[in-house]
């Protein structure tokens, strides 16, 4: 294979996982959202709380765009197979963000039929089922799902379908994995630990503030049960490796331990990542005037996410695999874009050094003061 096809394959994936990694930092707003009820006890609180996620809610959505685009960009057959296949799944999802973005919007709108506290009920369930399910469908990268896929069908005039779901389910059958949901409700108390520790870095309230530092000890407690369940359980199974000379996939005892022992430098980002979360939290539960967790355990998340994504695609592994039929499994080579394609999709990705410069940029200056009672009485947003 040429070498800058090879290099560039792995390139786009290397970005498509950096992005999926800093959506699950970002998922920060919606683990905050599915603690509104549970930390704020009055109207002012739960306001407090909805305009410090209602800064930050457009990042989350415009990074899951992003996501699937350049995913669809970069590597079209997953796109048509995952999104196309188990497309209830990725309804769900999609369905729960966008009720989120009108929730901020509509809420403290004049006119509002439903009241404030149901569109605030649409925030918490879209704070619950979007880590929740976004997990989910990242687990199965790991444990795999129920497609075919088979090229010739671009031929049948009648019907050119590469790939097809083997099942009515249509991605709900995610759920028939335990392993998934195991990785999903750790994605789900992650969230929920970030948005505790970004309100103690952005709100000024001392009743909200002990309250989120007692909540940290809840939610920390299942994050690492089944985080580390997860992740035992996956360096100790057998993985979807890929021949390198033949393409064809088999199953490989220990395929994941093995590619972060081939690739030291990844395990330790792994472990730099989890520490940086471990950090963050830790200080941030028995410092009470400690603020900054968010940053520790924010950039710990992206470092984390990052290693595990590089795990599943990198060294001869298939990144999306079948589970009904074994080479229809999605690898780098396999399901990407053209040479051309890829190549002219660098030069572009040549400008995402500025982008991040502007966000890091806006997120300053948004979150230069922190949020307090009297600042919302002047200027409330939602």
């Amino acid at each position: 294979m040429d070498t800058t096809y090879l290099f560039l394959q792995h390139y786009w994936w290397f970005l498509v996982s950096l992005l999926g990694a800093l959506l699950v930092f970002l998922l920060f707003v919606q683990g905050g959202n599915s603690l509104l009820f549970r930390l704020g006890r009055t109207d002012e609180e739960r306001t407090l709380l909805v305009n410090s996620t209602g800064r930050k809610w457009e990042f989350t959505f415009t990074t899951l765009v992003t996501f699937g685009g350049a995913f669809f960009a970069s590597f079209p057959l997953f796109y048509s197979t995952s999104f196309g296949g188990a497309y209830w799944l990725w309804m769900i999802i999609l369905f729960s963000f966008v009720v989120q973005a009108v929730s901020y919007e509509f809420q403290s709108k004049l006119g509002n039929l439903l009241g404030k506290r149901v569109y605030q009920g649409f925030l918490v369930a879209n704070g619950v089922l979007g880590p929740l399910l976004l997990g989910m469908a990242v687990a199965t990268f790991f444990n795999g799902s129920n497609f075919m896929v088979d090229k010739a069908n671009l031929t049948d005039g009648a019907m050119p379908v590469i790939s097809r779901w083997s099942n009515g389910w249509h991605g709900l059958d995610a759920f028939a994995d335990v392993w998934n949901i195991v990785l999903g409700l750790a994605v789900f108390f992650l969230a929920r630990l970030l948005g505790n520790l970004y309100f103690i870095n952005n709100i000024r309230h001392e009743g909200l503030m002990s309250r989120c530092r007692r909540q940290l000890v809840w939610d920390a407690v299942p994050f690492l049960l089944f985080f580390l369940a997860f992740v035992i359980r996956t360096l100790l199974k057998q993985g979807f490796a890929v021949d390198p000379d033949t393409q064809a996939i088999f199953m490989e005892p220990f395929k994941y331990w093995h590619n972060f022992l081939a690739m030291p430098w990844l395990l330790v980002l792994f472990l730099v990542g989890v520490a940086g979360v471990l950090f963050g939290l830790g200080r941030s539960i028995w410092s009470p005037a400690y603020t900054r967790g968010i940053w520790f355990a924010g950039i710990g998340t992206v470092l984390t996410v990052l290693a595990l994504l590089l795990c599943v695609g990198y060294s001869h592994t298939a990144y999306y695999p079948s589970v009904v039929d074994l080479q229809s499994s999605l690898t780098l080579a396999n399901s990407c874009s053209s040479l051309f394609t890829l190549k002219t999709m660098a030069y572009v990705s040549l400008l995402i050094p500025f982008v991040l410069a502007y966000i890091v940029y806006a997120w300053r200056a948004i979150d230069r003061k922190p949020i307090t009672t009297e600042e919302l009485k002047e200027d409330e947003a939602y």
